[in-house]
């Protein structure tokens, strides 16, 4: 406990330094905050480039809208509520793109058929999530790849616990529905 509350005071201090126009306690707060903020709009929209200009974009904007920051949530929270915003921003200027190149593979050391069975899998779980309703979807990045509770993306998203509740449902009811062949096949 003694550590978060280090954390949490310490970050404190960067926000409210920042705040008094101190770039480099917000630069910090990017350093700290930057790949949350990438995979946030990495996973809504599947387009590396993308992500890392609305990534850009979202530090831009939390930099001009930073004295309307206030703690009552956690800074993690208002920053990937702006990140959201920037992607789907992002996502009605362009058209979502799946990079299938950039995903991860688990073990270097799979055969070459596995390999394309990961990659082919991946691929098909990243469409099925891009085509998912913006709300869904946000909803859906927050829990399954951020890990927020259920009150952290009703504050993050600003909408009433019931609503995420309700769209988390829909989004895992959505990807069933749209992987069901391919569940079928998986021995």
């Amino acid at each position: 406990m003694a550590k978060s509350a280090v954390s949490t005071s310490a970050e404190h201090l960067l926000i409210k330094r920042a705040q008094d126009g101190d770039r480099g306690a917000f630069g910090e707060l990017v350093r700290q905050h930057r790949a949350g903020v990438v995979n946030v709009v990495y996973r809504m929209s599947g387009d590396a480039a993308l992500a890392e200009d609305a990534a850009q974009e979202c530090f831009i904007r939390a930099w001009e809208n930073l004295h309307r920051y206030r703690p009552r949530s956690a800074f993690r929270n208002w920053l990937y509520r702006i990140a959201s915003n920037c992607a789907l921003s992002e996502l009605r200027r362009t058209r979502p793109v799946v990079d299938a190149d950039g995903l991860q593979l688990r073990d270097s050391r799979q055969s070459p058929e596995a390999r394309v069975e990961e990659r082919e899998r991946a691929s098909l779980v990243q469409g099925a999530v891009l085509a998912l309703p913006d709300a869904s979807r946000s909803a859906l990045v927050l829990r399954e790849y951020e890990g927020l509770s259920y009150r952290d993306i009703a504050e993050t998203l600003e909408i009433p616990l019931g609503t995420v509740m309700s769209r988390l449902n829909y989004a895992r009811r959505h990807l069933r529905s749209a992987l069901a062949d391919y569940m079928e096949a998986v021995p």
